[in-house]
Formats: structure tokens, sequence, C-alpha cells
């Protein structure tokens, strides 16, 4: 058996992928599908976020504008989380930092940078940032959705041991395969391992909070309501997830997975917002789409 075959495998589902690379070549130039599927996460996302913005009435040029910012600052973010983390796998080589395609982004660090752009951007065109912020997570679960499969393709953002039905069987002899600690081999010859595929565990936790806020979304009774939403549910679905993984990113000195106590403090924190606006704003109607008021009426047919 060659090295690129069965590389990966869920042995309870009977299904085995075979030959499965984590670059294609074109002329000679080595592309990762982990980018591949990035970007196509980030062009179904911009499809999710000008066709709410254009059904809502809004300018989808003002979301156009403030993509380009956003997609600089959330990479930036990413990149400054994941090496301030595990600063001491750089603090030799400095340069280390700045090869992104070797992999080390978080998604936190990303959702603070795209934050911080959206602020900006609202702020300089006089936009409402919890209205932008509303249809701004709902791209970004497109996105989260479909950039977790990188992490597929990768064979990292795994758990510990199991045989559970969903069980993700991993040729480790693969070049490129790291074996995090806490993982035991399952064969004599220190070759394969067995463990839960957390990265399908958030995909599929982000596909299912995705379509709940599509079908929930014309009911919001105030501008941010989403995002509180979309903290809380994102907020349970990672600490639980996160608790799973063998290479979490440690809060320095304490041992805590810094990514799950994240995710804890925004899921009980959105959740006491939302009790409280929902008190707050009981009985108020609906402010999704409220820019179509505005529109004349022939000007909408």
């Amino acid at each position: 058996m060659g090295l690129l075959e069965a590389t990966v495998s869920f042995p309870n589902l009977g299904i085995e992928i075979e030959k499965m690379n984590k670059f294609i070549t074109v002329f000679g130039y080595e592309i990762a599908y982990y980018g591949i599927l990035i970007g196509i996460g980030m062009m179904l996302a911009m499809v999710v976020v000008l066709h709410e913005a254009k059904i809502t009435g809004q300018d989808t040029e003002d979301y156009i504008d403030t993509a380009i910012v956003v997609l600089i600052s959330a990479i930036v973010g990413a990149r400054l989380y994941y090496v301030i983390f595990s600063f001491d796998n750089y603090k030799d080589n400095l340069m280390d930092i700045f090869k992104i395609r070797e992999g080390g982004l978080a998604i936190y660090g990303g959702i603070i940078g795209g934050a911080i752009a959206i602020l900006a951007m609202t702020k300089i065109k006089k936009l409402n940032f919890f209205k932008m912020g509303d249809i701004a997570v709902m791209g970004l679960l497109v996105g989260q959705t479909i950039g977790r499969w990188g992490n597929f393709i990768n064979r990292e953002a795994y758990g510990g041991d199991t045989n559970s039905l969903f069980a993700m069987k991993i040729d480790t002899w693969y070049p490129g395969v790291s074996v995090q600690e806490g993982v035991t081999y399952i064969d004599e010859a220190n070759r394969y391992i067995q463990v839960h595929p957390t990265f399908l565990y958030e995909s599929m936790w982000n596909l299912m909070l995705f379509i709940l806020i599509m079908i929930f979304r014309k009911k919001k009774q105030y501008n941010g309501q989403v995002i509180l939403w979309y903290f809380a549910g994102y907020g349970i679905g990672r600490t639980i997830i996160e608790g799973m993984r063998t290479d979490q990113l440690i809060l320095f000195g304490t041992g805590i997975p810094v990514s799950q106590a994240l995710s804890a403090l925004l899921a009980v924190g959105s959740i006491i917002a939302l009790i409280y606006f929902g008190i707050k704003y009981k009985g108020r109607e609906s402010v999704w789409g409220e820019d179509l008021k505005k529109i004349p009426k022939e000007e909408k047919e």
C-alpha cells in the first residue's frame, strides 16, 4: 500500500478516501486545497451578504466596500490571535510569523479583526454597525461551514481517541500529518490513529445555526439581535467541540483553552443580553427590512 492510499477513512460509516493530497499543482505551482476552500467560503459568504443587503433595501456598494477592508483585517487578526497564543513556536524565528501558507489562523482572531473593520467603516460611512453586523454574521457562518473542511484536507483540528459512529481514521505516515499529544495509535506499527473529526462537528453545527438564523431572521426585533443569536449559538457549540480538540491554544500559564473560555463567555453574555432585550422589546414589530419602507413602491417593483 502506497503512502497516498487510504489516507483518511471513516470505518464505522464504511467510507474510505484514497490518494487525498493537500495541494493541487497548476503549472508547477502548488495551491493548497485549504486556501481554495477558504476562497470558496468567502465568495459564497459575499453572495449571502449581498443578497440579504439587497432584499432588505440596503446599498450593496456599502457592503462591497466594507468587505474589502474586512477581509484584510480578518486575516491579520486571525494570524495575530494564533501567533500570540502559540508564540513559543515563533519566538526563535520571527519571520515564520509571515508564513501563513503553512497554516496558523484562528477564527476568533478573524472575527475580532473583521468586527474592528466593520466598526471603522460604519463610522466612516455613517451606517448602523449592528444592522450591518446582523448580515455579516450570516456570511461568516457560510464561510466557517465551508472553511472547516480545509482542516479535513490538512488532517488537523481533530479530537481525541474514539470509536464512535463518526470516528476518523488517519494514516500518520503521510507527509505533513502531526500526531497531537494525548492521541494513541491503534496499530502496532504506530501508523494509524482514530479520532473525533471535530472539523466535521463544527461544520455541521455552523450549518444548522445558519439555517436557523435564515428561518428566524425576519423576526428580529432590534438591530444586533442576529449577532447575539450567532454568538450564543456558536459559543455553545464551540465550547463543547473545543473541549474535544487536541490542538488547543492555551491561555498563558493557566492550562485553559483560550477559545473554549472565550466561547463560554460569549455564549453566556449573549444569552443574558437576549433575555434582557427580549423583555425590553417584547411585542415590538420586526425591524428586518426597515430600509424597504424608505423605497418608493414603484422602485421596489
